[in-house]
């Protein structure tokens, strides 16, 4: 689309009566006021991009359109009418589809029963007996409206994250919505799946649904929507035409500050430490095959790679988690001859999962609890190996304020009720109370906002800086590019090239990951 023509087009649309018109908002929680007159209108056919700091009220923006919450102040009009549902299955009725970031599927029914869980085609009106052929069909023409070329009889835990992405706008068309809201859709999402997604909310927005689109991907944002409304603290901050907008102009926006750099600057100089974590020839059999490579102290070294690629399954072998049938690792020169996470600790090496919440972190616990966990033994002595509990809470009182984690009381405080921006210090947090000199992040800023991810890159920048070897993997290219001394390609559970910096190139990256006939290369 040319800009004479995508100008004509924002023009024709704004000039038209809004689809979804939101107006001084309002909503407390306990007597804190978290929306404070937030307003916005969207079109039918359109794209609007929602953006914010974790806690800036999208979520209860969003929640309320929704039907989940209940305003305290203002008015919402949808298709020209008062708009105020009671509840979800309201909002559905009236035509708001809601897809979540933790996707609301049944995993072990079918995609079919899953698209009519609310409301099955019946063999006879007002009798309980469904029509399991009706309801095949008009699951098969729904699959067909998403390209998802699957039975509908298949179980939904045999599908892919992007699938399952798939499946759920299937069911908003099943419903005939109107508007459709789509909450952090790609942060599971491989970048081809990340693509297909695009298109078909290209194609929603061709047969005038309106989309709202949140991310914290601002590069995402940039290149789909057609506005942009900015939040912060419960404020809206900015609503602007995508051509008026600049990602820079959001950050300082939802930040509040200028952010001139996101990736904070550090030596680049190529590390001089001794090895800290030696790999060679790590191979299991469907996973990864004849892994080599060597961390230094003091180095943040990447691997990229697409979905399926083998990074966090090999990140898993290094801590111990899962096993490999041949090869060698080594831990600051010792060979770790039957590596379990316990052993991998005891050497220095610290893994942070790519699934904070299933995997990293106890949510119904509190702060201090989460912090101390993995590190009680080196609080245990003396007789009966009591815990030094006063030693213990003032050293993990430190290394909250040491990452900045955002709670008057971390005693008090359970991780379920932090963002996830400081759901993630905490884990880091838990790890740095042990020292270790060798550290696996994986997915280390997934589903945080701008402002959290700045300060989880400076932590990491501290870490290389104090000597550790830092193991990033990431999905995001310019998170590597900006952060790395080097970047490993995967592919296929291999290694298929390797970059040093300044010699970082996104597109061969990407072509690295994707081309399955390059052969391992160092530049």
């Amino acid at each position: 689309m040319t800009a004479t023509t995508q100008a004509a087009r924002d023009a024709a649309i704004t000039a038209g009566r809004p689809l979804l018109k939101v107006e001084g908002l309002c909503k407390s929680f306990f007597g804190v006021e978290v929306l404070h007159k937030v307003g916005f209108s969207l079109q039918a056919g359109r794209v609007l991009g929602l953006v914010g700091e974790n806690g800036s009220g999208k979520s209860t923006t969003m929640n309320i359109i929704g039907g989940v919450h209940q305003m305290d102040a203002g008015q919402i009009q949808f298709d020209g009418a008062v708009y105020r549902p009671k509840g979800p299955r309201d909002a559905a009725r009236q035509g708001i589809a809601f897809i979540h970031q933790e996707l609301n599927l049944f995993r072990n029914l079918s995609i079919a029963e899953n698209l009519f869980i609310t409301e099955f085609p019946k063999l006879v009106p007002g009798l309980p007996f469904i029509d399991r052929s009706a309801a095949r069909k008009r699951a098969a023409e729904l699959l067909a409206a998403v390209d998802l070329d699957l039975s509908p009889t298949t179980l939904v835990n045999k599908l892919s994250q992007g699938e399952r992405q798939l499946v759920e706008i299937a069911k908003a068309l099943g419903a005939k919505a109107k508007v459709i809201i789509f909450d952090e859709p790609t942060t599971s999402l491989t970048t081809r799946e990340t693509d297909r997604l695009f298109d078909i909310i290209n194609r929603l927005r061709a047969q005038g649904i309106a989309i709202i689109y949140i991310s914290h991907i601002l590069a995402d944002v940039m290149r789909l929507c057609d506005n942009i409304t900015v939040l912060r603290d419960g404020h809206v901050v900015g609503s602007a035409l995508k051509s008026d907008m600049t990602i820079e102009r959001m950050i300082s926006m939802m930040v509040g500050r200028s952010i001139d750099q996101l990736f904070p600057p550090r030596d680049y100089a190529a590390p001089k430490g001794d090895p800290v974590l030696d790999v060679a020839g790590i191979t299991q059999r469907g996973t990864v095959k004849d892994i080599s490579f060597t961390l230094k102290a003091g180095e943040v070294l990447g691997i990229s790679g697409l979905m399926g690629a083998g990074r966090s399954e090999l990140a898993r072998i290094l801590f111990g988690i899962d096993p490999y049938s041949s090869g060698e690792i080594k831990i600051g020169g010792v060979a770790i001859t039957a590596p379990t996470p316990s052993v991998c600790m005891d050497h220095g090496m610290a893994f942070l999962t790519e699934d904070r919440r299933a995997e990293g972190l106890m949510m119904e616990a509190a702060i201090d609890t989460n912090i101390a966990l993995s590190s009680l033994q080196n609080y245990a002595g003396g007789l009966g190996g009591m815990i030094d509990r006063g030693r213990l809470a003032g050293d993990v009182q430190k290394m909250s304020t040491s990452v900045q984690i955002s709670a008057k009381d971390i005693v008090r405080t359970l991780v379920k009720n932090l963002s996830g921006g400081n759901q993630q210090k905490v884990v880091i947090g838990k790890w740095l109370l042990r020292d270790p000199k060798v550290f696996i992040l994986d997915e280390p800023t997934r589903g945080i906002d701008v402002g959290a991810k700045n300060e989880v890159y400076k932590i990491i920048n501290s870490l290389a800086a104090g000597g550790a070897g830092i193991l990033m993997i990431s999905s995001e290219l310019e998170e590597l590019v900006g952060m790395c001394d080097r970047i490993m390609v995967m592919a296929h559970g291999e290694i298929r090239a390797t970059y040093e910096r300044g010699s970082f190139d996104r597109e061969e990256l990407l072509r690295a990951a994707m081309w399955d006939g390059i052969r391992s290369s160092s530049k």
